[in-house]
């Protein structure tokens, strides 16, 4: 037998060199692999590398998405970028459907023309400068029944990996939240085909989904002067953060990652950012300029001067949620990136040449991806987000409107004004109001805040509202009602304001916030004609005249702009003033004569002095309190439906507490004090109680 001789020593030296080149990315990929997961929430642990799916978005399952946006108008340039953006989404496929946001006529006329797979959203709450609320974008998206929920900007043009990011998605065994930057692109050479399914080059040749790429951004801006994102989940019983979601206005700063920070630190959900596979760009213009980058690199809200709308979001991010206290890690956070065919989950940027969990075999094919995920770290740019020191507000958000420049903002094309006057005490019995009249259609209000919390609580919940520097200070909480001094000194502000308004050429109908609409009373009132007030009686027998002295309730009154209105205000004011009464006596004593001296039959009185005349509402259809005993019927939206009634006043009782109690208990109630937000036909009603 011939002995084998031994290999030289430099061949062995090579053979172990190779050796170890092979095995040591594996042993690391297998140490960071199990230091990770072990660092991973437990429903995570088992989360696995999967083959992708076809880049055309063809995967095995239907995957039923609803992608929901809030548009501008669709009208010039805006309205092109907004039409091309919805129509990639729908070529992603017949299982997408668009739920658009709006209330102008031109979302609706384009949502007719785009087909039955595009619905347009008006039942949600919007400021009275028209942004949209995004909790109530997002309570209004949960209601979604298909299997993935998006929200995204309305020009984020979406690429065919959006599908088959989704479907990877969908195939995990937890529940889950993503996210994805939204890249800026200056420089698009290609449009879409007709059926929006293909992207086509200038020769109309179809241009594959690489070369598209080729065209966006590896990474995102340092300075993110666009911070734009798209936002995903998949819908389950679990919610996607602990806490309440603030009533930010959608587009004004804070908001969306104010949301990603809460859903990572509720840890109810798994969180990742699928920036690298997810293919989303909107075409630069010259008014995409939103925020800058500071000196130091932070990244800073560029915001108009004395802009409330984002004042007001920078406000409920110091005041709401962990944002403010709990900086967001942005390395912390998982990210999804594609190598090989196989999506890989790994955990920051700068571990990007070890994924955090994989189940792929072959050491080739680790080797691939780990040459892939290297190439990913090189080119990408690290996003920080919103760190505490870009809080930078420093007072409360302030309207830059006074009077004169409000009123024909918020006024009808009659030039009618809905004036009610509220303290904080009551400020969530005016959003039930509000709320009442939103869901009504009618959206000539205006809010008299009678302290500065009533006018922040009114800028943040985006009503239109001035404050009253002229009305008493240290107005009681659960002391100024009906009877009380301050009560007294209250009311006496109602009729100074009413007067300031109609001398400015508008009409007026003042509503206190405790009188329930059932439908908008304002064409009948209109319609009983010049120099006549229509006031309320707060006659309670239900027989006999209407108009009997001290009956006339100034909670509802509808003034006309016209010389003998202006003129007979004018002498109630002036009464006020010497009375130690409320206001209520200084309008029957003026108006009326005292003891009734100028009644006109039962329902009616005419001063001599302006040739005024004052009608006394029909209870039937303007009931008070006290009439019928309508508020303690069984059912009494049922009650007053009979008798054709306009409104309800939730008067004749005495405090606060009690008002509130029995109108929330009898369901003539349009809010939800928990969630700041408006209760719609598709929200699910909450018990509401008041202690």
């Amino acid at each position: 037998m011939v002995a084998l001789s031994s290999p030289p020593l430099p061949f062995m030296g090579a053979v172990k060199v190779g050796l170890w080149s092979l095995w040591l990315p594996g042993l690391l990929l297998i140490s960071v692999s199990i230091y990770f997961t072990q660092r991973l929430p437990s429903h995570v642990v088992d989360l696995e590398t999967r083959r992708g799916f076809d880049d055309g978005g063809g995967g095995s399952g239907r995957v039923r998405i609803t992608i929901y946006t809030a548009p501008r108008p669709f009208v010039g340039t805006v309205g092109d970028r907004q039409a091309v953006a919805v129509r990639s989404w729908l070529g992603l496929g017949d299982d997408v459907r668009v739920v658009l946001f709006g209330r102008d006529a031109s979302v609706r006329e384009f949502a007719d023309g785009v087909g039955s797979r595009v619905s347009v959203e008006s039942d949600i709450d919007f400021s009275f400068m028209g942004a949209p609320f995004f909790h109530s974008m997002v309570a209004r998206s949960q209601t979604n029944p298909l299997d993935i929920t998006v929200i995204i900007d309305p020009v984020a043009i979406l690429l065919p990996d959006f599908i088959s990011t989704l479907n990877f998605g969908h195939q995990l065994e937890h529940d889950w939240f993503l996210y994805a930057f939204t890249r800026g692109v200056p420089n698009f050479p290609f449009h879409l085909s007709s059926d929006g399914k293909q992207w086509l080059g200038e020769d109309g040749d179809r241009i594959q989904l690489q070369k598209l790429q080729e065209f966006l951004p590896m990474g995102l801006p340092s300075n993110c002067s666009e911070k734009r994102m798209l936002m995903a989940w998949r819908n389950s019983n679990v919610p996607l953060h602990v806490g309440v979601l603030p009533p930010f206005l959608y587009g004004r700063g804070i908001h969306d990652r104010w949301l990603i920070n809460e859903v990572l630190h509720s840890k109810l959900r798994f969180v990742f950012d699928a920036s690298w596979t997810i293919s989303n760009f909107y075409l630069i213009n010259s008014d995409d300029h939103r925020s800058h980058s500071s000196a130091d690199g932070s990244l800073v809200l560029a915001m108009p001067e004395n802009n409330w709308e984002y004042d007001g979001n920078l406000l409920l991010g110091n005041l709401y949620g962990q944002l403010y206290f709990h900086e967001m890690n942005y390395s912390d956070v998982m990210k999804l990136a594609k190598c090989d065919g196989h999506f890989v989950f790994v955990r920051s940027v700068e571990s990007c040449s070890s994924p955090v969990h994989d189940t792929v075999p072959g050491l080739s094919t680790k080797k691939k991806i780990l040459n892939c995920l290297s190439k990913i770290s090189s080119s990408a740019i690290s996003m920080s987000f919103i760190r505490r020191s870009d809080f930078r507000l420093s007072k409360s958000p302030l309207l830059p409107f006074d009077l004169e420049y409000i009123l024909p903002v918020v006024a009808d094309e009659t030039k009618t004004i809905v004036l009610s006057i509220a303290g904080y005490s009551y400020k969530d019995m005016l959003m039930s109001w509000v709320c009442r009249l939103r869901s009504l259609r009618i959206s000539n209000f205006l809010v008299w805040a009678l302290d500065d919390d009533t006018y922040e609580f009114s800028v943040l919940q985006g009503l239109p509202v001035l404050r009253d520097r002229q009305a008493p200070r240290n107005i009681s909480f659960n002391g100024c009602h009906f009877g009380t001094k301050c009560f007294q000194k209250v009311t006496k502000r109602k009729s100074t304001l009413v007067l300031r308004i109609l001398k400015l050429g508008y009409n007026v109908l003042l509503s206190d916030v405790d009188v329930y609409w059932f439908k908008n009373p304002i064409p009948f009132l209109q319609s009983l004609g010049p120099a006549v007030l229509a006031a309320q009686s707060d006659e309670f027998n239900l027989t006999g005249p209407i108009n009997l002295p001290r009956r006339s309730n100034s909670g509802f009154y509808f003034a006309q702009s016209d010389d003998p209105t202006i003129a007979a205000l004018e002498k109630v004011v002036k009464h006020a003033e010497n009375s130690q009464l409320s206001e209520q006596p200084s309008f029957y004593d003026t108006l009326c004569g005292e003891h009734g001296k100028y009644r006109v039959g039962d329902d009616k009185c005419w001063d001599p002095v302006t040739n005024l005349t004052v009608l006394f509402l029909d209870r039937d259809i303007f009931p008070n309190g006290a009439y019928k005993g309508l508020w303690e019927k069984r059912n009494v939206r049922s009650a007053c439906k009979k008798t054709g009634s306009y409104i309800l006043h939730n008067n004749w009782i005495s405090g606060r507490q009690k008002k509130l109690s029995r109108q929330v208990s009898s369901g003539l109630w349009d809010y939800d004090i928990g969630s700041r937000m408006c209760l719609h036909k598709w929200y699910k009603r909450k018990v509401i109680g008041y202690i």
